[in-house]
């Protein structure tokens, strides 16, 4: 008895799918993690969060450091203090668990919407669970982000474009980079709606917080904000002041083994249009696979080619690179391949791969970001190749957004 569910269970691909797994993984392992934060009294990041809503409400600048309050300085947009709002009212160890709990769920529930097979969400969740315990132990608004480009591109799949658009301009307006998610655009059946949507969100999000402030404030908000980012991004790319936790992207990897002087212009500008070109097959739009390698290679971009990048922001990359392995034939190449991606993003910062491993090679040159590239490199082969979805293999029949991908384990 014993030896058959060893067997046909525990090495088996199925432990991958099962639900009470991904669930206990994905909600235990941040659980774990927040104790351990409120009882190391290592809560700065919530309390930064918090006096974005105090300071709002106080018409105090949003950007300038406060040591007396918290390390660091506030990087988030003037709509945040809403977002933050019902957790700031709560008494401090609340609020932080609260909070953190609220992010687990918003990405679980993100997951659960996406247009694949049952199987491969539960194993998302089991993939992406201790990446997420990552994100939760810095406090980090990343998996939000994360979770409101998923429910875009979901929701943009359903015809849904009014809440497609409410997610994507939410993630914009608490990180820039959140409006990645525009480019689900070239997917609505109801293009001149997305654009009045866009408008709309956009206009609701930008005037929310006069509910708690008054408009001059809100206005100097933005202008401060725009500073604050700016002076943030020199930080970022400054390796004479020793920060390593910024950067992880790939002008890091360059600035750090090659050319600590480069320009990220001479980057970003060619993956800009590397991006867009994967966007000229008109014919493949329908397609829910070519949908799903956009989606993974949103997800993984808006990581890679952004200086603000640290570790927990890979709770937004990796669920792209585990979405490409969802879409791919389960060859040996692709499974020795996943697994040392899905390894090296995940674990290159904790101490299953060494202390020593993570400070001494790791950080220095910004390597979490390797298999991310490599990935992205790899979606952009395929699809300008065809490789991976061509009509005859792939062709998904009848309303897109209905069909459900499966693949055998």
């Amino acid at each position: 008895m014993k030896e058959n569910i060893i067997k046909n269970h525990l090495l088996s691909a199925q432990l991958l799918f099962n639900k009470k797994l991904a669930v206990a993984l994905w909600f235990g392992l941040s659980s774990f993690t927040i104790v351990q934060n409120l009882l190391s009294h290592k809560l700065n990041n919530f309390i930064i969060y918090r006096y974005v809503f105090y300071n709002t409400l106080e018409k105090v600048n949003l950007y300038l450091p406060y040591p007396e309050h918290y390390d660091d300085v506030n990087l988030y947009g003037p709509f945040f203090s809403i977002i933050i709002a019902p957790f700031a009212i709560l008494p401090l160890s609340l609020g932080c668990t609260a909070w953190v709990m609220a992010n687990v769920f918003f990405l679980w529930h993100a997951f659960r919407l996406l247009p694949i097979d049952e199987k491969w969400k539960n194993a998302l969740l089991i993939f992406c669970a201790h990446e997420m315990m990552n994100n939760s132990s810095w406090l980090q608004t990343n998996a939000l982000v994360c979770g409101c480009l998923l429910l875009g591109f979901a929701f943009v799949n359903k015809q849904q474009d009014i809440w497609a658009l409410f997610f994507i301009m939410l993630a914009g307006f608490i990180k820039i980079y959140g409006l990645a998610g525009l480019l689900f655009f070239v997917f609505s059946k109801q293009r001149l709606t997305f654009i009045i949507y866009f408008f709309l969100w956009s206009a609701v999000f930008f005037l929310a917080p006069l509910v708690i402030t008054n408009w001059n404030f809100l206005t100097q908000s933005y202008c401060n904000w725009y500073e604050a980012l700016l002076i943030k991004a020199a930080k970022n790319v400054n390796l004479e002041n020793g920060n390593l936790f910024q950067d992880i992207s790939v002008m890091g990897m360059i600035r750090r083994m090659l050319y600590p002087q480069i320009d990220n212009t001479f980057i970003l500008a060619p993956a800009v249009v590397l991006m867009l070109s994967q966007l000229c097959y008109f014919k493949y739009y329908k397609m829910l696979r070519y949908r799903l390698y956009m989606l993974s290679s949103v997800l993984i971009f808006t990581v890679i080619f952004s200086t603000g990048s640290e570790s927990p922001t890979y709770i937004i990359a990796l669920p792209g690179i585990c979405i490409w392995y969802v879409l791919q034939q389960k060859t040996k190449m692709v499974q020795v391949f996943f697994s040392f991606a899905l390894l090296f993003t995940t674990f290159s910062y904790s101490d299953l791969l060494t202390p020593y491993f993570r400070s001494t090679i790791v950080m220095p040159y910004a390597l979490k970001a390797l298999p991310s590239a490599i990935v992205w490199g790899v979606i952009l082969f395929q699809v300008h190749s065809g490789k991976g979805f061509s009509a005859k293999k792939y062709s998904l029949r009848g309303n897109v957004h209905n069909k459900m991908i499966t693949q055998h384990a």
